[in-house]
């Protein structure tokens, strides 16, 4: 696979054409090759652009990618929740797979709750992959690639990203450095929580509504962030109508980035900047104009606010 190849592909993937099964397989390959080296929290060099769920959105992330800037002048990190429920789960996974591929060292995945083979086949991307190849080849090529994605990320030393939140499990970041991430995603435990919990405005933890991970609060937040030797705790997860949301004296900021979210929420989308010295700024984005999609909108994946 070739530099050449590459570039060929991003051009056909950024036409909403996806790639045939054999080269998305090779695509794969070379990707799980280039992950299983990386840490459970990999770390990352400011600056960098942080981008929260996108879910199929594919029009959106390519709004998203002129909000912020081309590859490979602009570094990205992406907190997860690629497919599912968007109409092209399909290339949006696969073009930000190439863009990994391609330019290894600027762009950073961490896994979501929704890269999981069990909730792929309920809320959209086992589908979509049925009906665009009819079988599941490329179901199966991609949900590998899930089980060799980071955790989390570290900025400088000082910002750590992950999908979800935090854990009663987990005090230190050589907690989640410890875990074997290379599975489906447990049901409990630590790996679950990183990748389902959610910030509130509790004492503590409490259980979670969506029936997996917790809901913790802002003396979590605080000792967490302490004893890691953090600023900020940023990451995605949850619906924010106004793209982003700080939370608990700006140590820990929700950052969502799938706008009009299901074709139908109305919210604008967000992704946030940190600059050299830590410094933030966000970028607000709009859904992509209608007439720059060119497939016919369908029915939406299942409902799903758990």
């Amino acid at each position: 696979m070739t530099t050449a190849d590459l570039d060929g592909w991003i051009e056909q993937l950024k036409r909403c054409e996806y790639l045939n099964e054999a080269e998305v397989k090779q695509l794969c390959d070379r990707a799980r090759e280039l992950l299983v080296d990386e840490s459970n929290v990999q770390p990352v060099s400011a600056p960098v652009t942080i981008a929260g769920d996108i879910h199929g959105q594919f029009y959106d992330l390519l709004e998203l990618l002129n909000t912020g800037g081309p590859l490979p002048d602009v570094q990205y990190l992406f907190m997860g929740d690629f497919v599912d429920r968007g109409f092209n789960s399909v290339e949006t996974f696969l073009l930000l797979l190439t863009l990994k591929v391609r330019w290894p060292d600027r762009v950073t995945l961490i896994r979501g709750n929704h890269e999981s083979r069990q909730i792929t086949q309920v809320y959209g991307f086992y589908d979509e992959c049925l009906r665009k190849y009819g079988n599941a080849n490329v179901w199966r090529y991609c949900t590998e690639v899930f089980d060799f994605l980071s955790l989390g990320s570290l900025i400088d030393g000082k910002a750590f990203c992950v999908h979800g939140g935090l854990s009663p499990s987990i005090n230190a970041l050589d907690q989640i450095r410890a875990i074997d991430r290379k599975q489906e995603v447990p049901h409990d435990g630590a790996m679950c929580d990183l990748l389902w919990s959610d910030p509130e405005h509790v004492p503590g933890w409490n259980m979670s509504p969506r029936g997996a991970g917790y809901l913790f609060g802002a003396d979590i937040v605080a000792q967490f962030n302490h004893v890691n030797g953090l600023q900020l705790i940023a990451r995605a997860h949850q619906l924010v109508m106004e793209g982003y949301k700080n939370m608990f004296n700006d140590t820990l900021v929700t950052v969502w980035s799938a706008p009009n979210y299901c074709y139908r929420c109305g919210n604008v989308a967000a992704i946030l900047t940190l600059d050299d010295k830590l410094g933030r700024s966000f970028n607000v984005f709009n859904a992509a104009p209608q007439d720059a999609r060119s497939a016919t909108l369908k029915k939406p994946a299942p409902e799903y606010f758990l």
